[in-house]
């Protein structure tokens, strides 16, 4: 397989992509395209080191996850509860992606991710130019309308490119959830619907793996990992105090770069 210093590359571009909303998946083409990484296997890898980064949220929100198996008292967003919140986020997107499967691997191509780009950073810009005034201010306020609203959202994020963080927290911020909520609850239901996602590929493309590319895998995860914690640190700090924008500014400058040096 290719040199370790791809997967060390691919693995902290997924890390510290993940979780923005600049779109990890988008990110990943590029940098595979730019440094010749491509093809089947390669997609595969690109899916699988996001268990890296999804263990860097479990450990990041460790109290919350283990609410779920052992149920808080007063806190909303624990037992039964939470857990039926986040299978009505994920439910969308994962029959979605089942019945989409074939067609979303098509799309691994630096023109889609381009226009993904676009088309996320406008939709960013129109949603943090309307008149926001939260009704969801904590996660214990969660309701299963909400919960099904951002799944339904969540689906944007099959087009790669367009970044599933992005799509959860402006549907999140559309239905009435502070800016600060949509982000926390999008790194939580990133885990289920991501697990999901990695288990499905690999058992659909496990005929092209080998065991002599587990040390490659491996890599890819623990780096992404490393790097998604920083990542979710600094982004949890920032949009308390900022809006969407300024990520959407960098998806609008790199979406004609990419045209210019990759698909023209």
């Amino acid at each position: 397989m290719d040199s370790w210093l791809t997967a060390v590359i691919l693995s902290i571009v997924e890390g510290l992509t993940e979780f923005l909303p600049v779109s990890s998946s988008g990110h990943l083409i590029l940098a595979g395209d730019l440094l010749g990484f491509s093809g089947d296997k390669a997609a595969t890898f690109q899916v699988v080191i996001q268990l890296g980064a999804i263990m860097a949220v479990v450990v990041l929100y460790w109290n919350r996850f283990w609410g779920l198996l052992k149920p808080t008292p007063g806190v909303a967003f624990s037992g039964l509860r939470g857990i039926g919140l986040l299978m009505l986020t994920s439910l969308p997107a994962c029959v979605l992606g089942l019945l989409l499967h074939s067609t979303i691997k098509h799309l691994f191509t630096p023109f889609s991710v381009l226009c993904a780009l676009a088309v996320g950073a406008v939709i960013m810009i129109v949603v943090e130019k309307r008149p926001h005034t939260p009704r969801y201010v904590t996660l214990d306020e969660m309701t299963p309308k909400l919960a099904l609203g951002i799944g339904c959202f969540q689906c944007l994020a099959l087009w790669p490119g367009f970044s599933r963080s992005a799509s959860t927290i402006m549907g999140g911020m559309l239905l009435g959830a502070k800016r600060s909520l949509a982000a926390e609850y999008s790194f939580i239901a990133a885990v289920p619907i991501m697990v999901a996602a990695t288990g499905y590929d690999l058992l659909k493309s496990w005929h092209l793996l080998s065991a002599a590319d587990a040390p490659f895998f491996a890599i890819g995860m623990i780096g992404s990992f490393l790097s998604a914690l920083l990542a979710i640190k600094v982004f949890i700090a920032l949009v308390s105090r900022m809006t969407l924008i300024p990520f959407a500014i960098y998806r609008l400058i790199l979406a004609p770069l990419v045209y210019i040096f990759m698909v023209n």
